[in-house]
């Protein structure tokens, strides 16, 4: 009951596909009709839905909340930088591996080294092309800024650039990690299934209230008599 109870903590929605009246779905059905009551009574606000329909591939599906550098490792690990003849790009290697040891913090940080301007305002570049060159003080606050997000931006366009959609494809194959194909399965591999799925999600999902250490905010009471 434990797994169960945790099910909403790393999951927004779990999602069941299936054919009521097709053998090859009986596992899912059966599974989901057996446990919807108790996973409602443990996660009351979680969406649980069943889909049906003639001949569906009985499957499960959630939502994982990936980021660009769980596609980047994935990408590296499974070695899908490719070049046109098949063999590993080894700049587009590179590139990923330099992007995923970008010092986020200190960008942020540069990104405000100039008082009173944002370089990444919404329309800047429509509203002032020259706005990098048009102010020597700026430029020279920014001048850090400029080397950090210069090299990110070099990094995207690299490692993005891959032939035959190689980074759409390895995003949409990531995504496939939020589906499990269940086709003849039994309960029991559906259980497997949705377990590993909640695993995932501990993983991946930050849906836990972060409540903070202390009293953050004060109301006082009635005025004293």
């Amino acid at each position: 009951m434990s797994w169960k109870a945790g099910l909403s903590r790393n999951l927004p929605i779990l999602r069941f596909f299936c054919c009521s009246e097709s053998p090859s779905s009986r596992g899912v059905f059966t599974w989901f009709n057996d446990n919807y009551h108790e996973l409602k009574q443990l996660n009351p606000a979680m969406p649980i839905l069943l889909r049906t329909g003639d001949n569906c591939m009985p499957a499960i599906t959630t939502e994982l909340d990936f980021s660009q550098n769980d596609l980047l490792t994935f990408m590296i690990q499974k070695q899908l930088f490719r070049d046109e003849n098949g063999t590993v790009s080894e700049a587009r290697m590179e590139a990923a591996k330099a992007y995923l040891q970008t010092d986020w913090h200190e960008l942020q940080r540069q990104r405000w080294a100039s008082p009173g301007f944002d370089p990444e305002r919404p329309f800047i570049d429509e509203e002032e092309p020259d706005w990098r060159y048009t102010n020597a003080e700026r430029a020279t606050d920014l001048e850090a800024y400029f080397v950090l997000k210069d090299a990110v931006d070099e990094q995207i366009a690299t490692f993005s650039s891959g032939p035959n959609d190689e980074y759409k494809k390895a995003e949409n194959a990531l995504l496939m990690c939020q589906r499990v194909d269940l086709w003849g399965a039994g309960p029991s591999e559906v259980e497997a299934a949705v377990k590993h799925l909640s695993r995932l999600g501990q993983k991946f999902n930050s849906l836990e209230t972060d409540f903070p250490d202390f009293i953050t905010e004060y109301y006082p009471g009635a005025e004293e008599l």
